[in-house]
Formats: structure tokens, C-alpha cells, sequence
């Protein structure tokens, strides 16, 4: 969870009032937050709800704060465009989306400028997904000729990075600068990379690397500056320039749009539009139990930010969190106090018990324990590399994830048997036989989505074969009482004639096999291995 540091006064300052501790502690619980260390002159702030990324910084909590006092926040005002961002169109199919603007008519001290860099890094790294989803770069205004371009850049193109003193190719960057090898990942198989330059040519930043040593560089002192932010998800990349240009205008800066000038179009940006939303308000009533008349629900809701007229909810242009009125309908309950509210008194009582099923499942993970089989614990997600590539077959019908963090983690798994693989290759230095089993849930996607619980087991040794597999296999199911029976089975991940489908009450319920060594050499283990896995679902049935 994100925590931020800043000092106690200068949220003091922002909200407009001192706060004691006990009002403190109510106002920072209203933004789902706590103070993660002792308050001294410094206030460290760990929150425990990434949904709203505005609040991760002094200037976000003391906006909240004011609201919830009842000193309503002003909307800030965007002063009209007189410059230009050009696209290039190439950049489409890279990293298509850029807002910017700039923000003049205050100086940058010290703090200030930690505080500024602090929200940027909170931003990319937590909110943008290690810069994936949005990235954002600051830049003195002084250095500046405009117009700017966002274009398409050859990885042979040069700037001198920050923090570095020499020219050097955008492709030595992702190869030789501390974050070109942290973030180089993100573009380095484009045969072009994003880049901000001015009307001068000069480079101002490899997009989302680094930013120029010349142009790019950040100094106490400065009074106007140019942000931008850019990804692949335009709501997101609007968002954090309203974010951004909030935080910059709670601390006394003018902050002036951008004209973004598209081949077909043109945008200004900071776009600061808020969503529209009908709103019941019977659905408090219902859903709180308590009956707010309507210039309390209107207090309730401007207390968290939002404006309210005739049903309509307009959402603050900072916050993208609302996906439902109930969302809102927390608002109001966290705005009229969870203390106010009269708690009732127990009507239920229900005595807890184990589904049947599971007592089925626990007992088969007994078996395989009572066997010699070591049980292993592994994640519900995977990804297509370990579940088809390394295994030889097709994609059996698999539920992807459309913005993984993480390519390791990208799918649902839709059968347990190659990460048990995969586990066997990291492990390659534990001493042979390695037995290994695991349960667990996984889901393949048919005409919808399906949940099936299965079993896994594999052996790996020097003499590791079929029988030795199959007469732990027998074992499960004997005692799960079902008749079953073997059918040869040819699929690519077995070495041919070695491989079996389990059939029980006429239908297939598990595969059985030796590894085939083509699959053994894509995961880098040099043992063999025999495994099988069993459909329990199929078996409680």
C-alpha cells in the first residue's frame, strides 16, 4: 500500500487549521488512511486503499480535509492554450496517449520539489504500474522552446540522460542508465521510441525512461515548469494530469493548458471534466438504513467533493474510483460518521461447516501426503508460456487478464500439472526423488467460464515411469470409490504409448503419463518425470 511523508504543518497549512491528534486520526480514517509512525514534525501516512491516487499527497488529504470541515475547495481554473504538443501517429501503436500543460508563478524550494517528485513516483510506480500504464515527466519551463512534439524516435537518435555527462544512443540508455534497465522493458522491442522534443530538436525525455540532463533537469529555484504524462490508458492519463495540475495549484502555481494537435483532431488538456451520474436517493435509505433529508445528502456529498443537483452526482474530475452509486453511497456514509450510526443487535445464528465437497478434497490430499507425495502451494495465475508453450499443446480455452501487471502472471491457470513442472525446474537442487503433489481450483473458459477443483502429482528420478505414477493414481481413486478404467491417450506433452486418459462413469476425468523429454528439456530438467492429474470435481459428481 502507498505511504507518503511530509511535514505536519504544511498540511496544516494547506487545510487552513491546526488539527489535534483525535481530529487527525478521524479525518485521515474518512480517506481510508492511518499514520504509519509516530507524529513528529513529520507525518508519515500509510494508506490502506490504492483507489484513489489523489490523496497520495499533502496537497490531495488537505483538499479531502477542508471538504470534510466544511470549507468547501474551489474548482481550479485552467488558463486557455497558447501552445502546442504535435502527436505523431506512429506513436498510436507504441504509447498513444499524452496529456500535458504547464504551471508558472511560483518558486520551487527544497521541499517543495521532494514533495513534487514524491507524487510523481507514487503515481507511475503504484498507480501506473511501474510506469506501464502511465508515466509522468516534469520539466523546467526556462530550457523550453515550443512547439513540443511527442513523436516516434530512432533508438540510434542521442541525448545525455540524467544524471549522466555524455551523448549516448536511446538504445544505450535502455542498456547502460539505472532506469533504462528498470524500464527499458516497456519499449525496447519497438523499432521506434516515444520521445518528447522541442522546436529546437532537443530531446527532453525518453518516454518512459529518463528524463535529459540539459532540458529535463528539475532545480530549487525554478518558478514554472511543463508536466506531461503519457500511456496506453487515456482515462488514466487524464486523470493524473488533473491530479497533478490540482496538487500544483493547491501550492500557488497558475497552471495553463496544452493544445495536444492530433492528425485529425485537437485536445486540450488538462481536460478537467467531471462524469455525470444519476443518483436514487432511496437506495441510502436502503442500503444504510438511515433517512437523510436532501440538503443532507447534498452536504454529505460536497463534504467528499462531489456536487449535487436535482438527482445528478457530478464526480470530481481526480478521482476515477466511482463505478457504481453505491460507491457514492459510501461516500455519504463516511462523510455522516460510521460513529453516528446505532448498531443492531444479532437476528441470525448459524453454526459453520465444511462443504461436503472439501471434506472429498481434504481426504485425497490426505492419500497423497500418506503416499510420500510432498504438497506444494502455488498462485491461481500463470500464464500461456508455462501452460502451453513449454507443454507442447493448444490453448485449452484460457481467461486472460487485459492489463496484467505482470506477464507471469497474466491467466487463469486452466490445469496444475506444468506448474508443477515448473516448480521441479527451480528446484533442480534439491536432491532426486523429488515427489510433489497440489490441489487446487482452476478454470477453463467453454461456453462460460467453468471452476473445476483437480489434483496433481508428479515423480521425478532417475527411474521415475508410468507404473510408479499410475499405482498412485489407483490408489486416489479406489478409494474415492468410483470404477474407473484407462484409455491410451496420445497428446504431445507424453512421450507416446506412455500416456493414459482417465475415464470414470463413461466420461474422462484425469490424464496420466510420462514427461516427454522435449517438454523436460523446455523446462531445463534433466530427470525424468511422470505425472498425473485427476479432475475431482469430476469424481464428487
Amino acid at each position: 500500500m502507498p505511504t507518503i511523508t511530509f511535514a505536519i504543518d504544511d498540511l496544516y497549512k494547506l487545510v487552513g487549521q491546526k488539527l489535534d491528534d483525535k481530529k487527525l486520526e478521524y479525518l485521515l480514517n474518512c480517506a481510508k488512511a492511518e499514520l504509519d509512525a509516530k507524529l513528529t514534525t513529520e507525518a508519515t501516512i500509510k494508506f490502506n486503499d490504492t483507489n484513489q491516487p489523489y490523496l497520495w499527497s499533502a496537497e490531495g488529504l488537505a483538499r479531502l480535509f477542508r471538504n470534510l470541515l466544511g470549507k468547501k475547495s474551489p474548482k481550479i481554473k485552467i488558463e486557455k492554450p497558447k501552445e502546442e504538443v504535435i502527436y505523431d501517429k506512429r506513436l498510436a501503436k507504441i504509447r498513444p496517449y499524452i496529456a500535458c500543460f504547464t504551471a508558472t508563478g511560483k518558486k520551487i524550494d527544497d521541499y517543495l520539489l521532494k514533495q513534487l517528485i514524491q507524487l510523481q513516483e507514487k503515481l507511475a510506480e503504484n498507480y501506473g504500474r511501474k510506469r506501464q500504464k502511465i508515466s509522468i515527466g516534469v520539466y523546467p519551463l526556462k530550457n523550453i522552446t515550443f512547439p513540443i512534439s511527442y513523436r516516434a524516435a530512432s533508438p540510434d537518435e542521442t541525448f545525455t540522460p540524467l544524471d549522466f555527462h555524455q551523448p549516448m544512443s536511446l538504445r544505450q540508455v535502455l542498456e547502460k542508465h539505472p532506469k533504462g534497465k528498470e524500464y527499458g522493458h516497456l519499449i525496447k522491442n519497438q523499432n521506434a521510441y516515444p520521445v518528447f522534443a522541442d522546436a529546437r530538436k532537443n530531446i527532453l525525455s525518453l518516454i518512459p525512461i529518463i528524463n535529459s540532463e540539459q532540458t529535463g533537469k528539475m532545480t530549487i529555484g525554478d518558478d514554472s515548469l511543463l508536466f506531461d504524462t503519457t500511456g496506453t490508458d487515456e482515462e488514466s492519463v487524464n486523470l493524473v494530469a488533473n491530479i497533478f495540475a490540482y496538487a500544483l495549484a493547491e501550492r500557488g502555481f497558475t497552471i495553463h493548458a496544452l493544445m495536444i494537435k492530433y492528425p485529425n483532431k485537437k485536445v486540450n488538456t488538462p481536460t478537467m471534466t467531471g462524469k455525470k451520474v444519476k443518483f436514487d436517493e432511496k437506495e441510502i435509505e436502503k442500503l444504510l438504513g438511515i433517512k437523510l433529508k436532501p440538503n443532507e445528502i447534498k452536504t454529505a456529498l460536497e463534504k467528499m467533493g462531489y456536487e449535487y443537483q436535482n438527482g445528478t452526482v457530478t464526480i470530481p474530475c481526480y478521482r476515477d474510483d466511482i463505478m457504481h452509486q453505491v460507491d457514492i453511497i459510501e461516500d455519504v456514509a463516511i462523510a455522516y460518521g460510521y460513529d453516528k450510526f446505532t448498531p443492531l443487535p444479532q437476528t441470525a445464528y448459524t453454526t459453520g461447516s465444511t462443504f461436503p465437497i472439501q471434506q472429498f478434497i481434504d481426504t485425497q490430499r490426505e492419500q497423497w501426503a500418506g503416499m510420500g507425495y510432498q504438497e506444494i502451494m502455488s498462485a491461481a495465475l500463470s500464464n500461456k508460456e508455462i501452460l502451453y508453450n513449454k507443454m507442447n499443446i493448444n490453448d485449452a480455452g484460457t481467461i486472460e487478464i487485459e492489463n496484467p501487471v505482470s506477464i507471469t502472471y497474466s491467466c487463469i491457470r486452466t490445469w496444475i500439472l506444468p506448474i508443477l513442472l515448473d516448480f521441479i525446474s527451480k528446484n533442480k537442487h534439491v536432491d532426486y526423488p523429488q515427489k510433489i503433489f497440489e490441489q487446487g481450483l482452476v478454470t477453463k473458459r467453454e461456453m462460460e467460464a467453468k471452476d473445476e477443483q483437480h489434483i496433481a502429482g508428479v515423480t521425478a528420478h532417475s527411474t521415475a515411469t508410468f507404473t510408479e505414477i499410475r499405482q498412485a493414481t489407483e490408489t486416489t481413486l479406489r478409494n474415492s470409490g468410483v470404477n474407473y478404467s484407462f484409455e491410451e491417450l496420445e497428446m504431445e506433452c507424453f512421450i507416446p504409448g506412455r500416456a493414459a486418459k482417465i475415464i470414470v462413469n463413461g466420461k474422462q476425468a484425469g490424464i496420466i503419463g510420462e514427461i516427454h523429454p522435449a517438454v523436460l528439456e523446455k523446462f531445463g530438467i534433466t530427470t525424468p518425470v511422470a505425472g498425473c492429474e485427476i479432475n475431482l470435481s469430476a469424481l464428487w459428481a
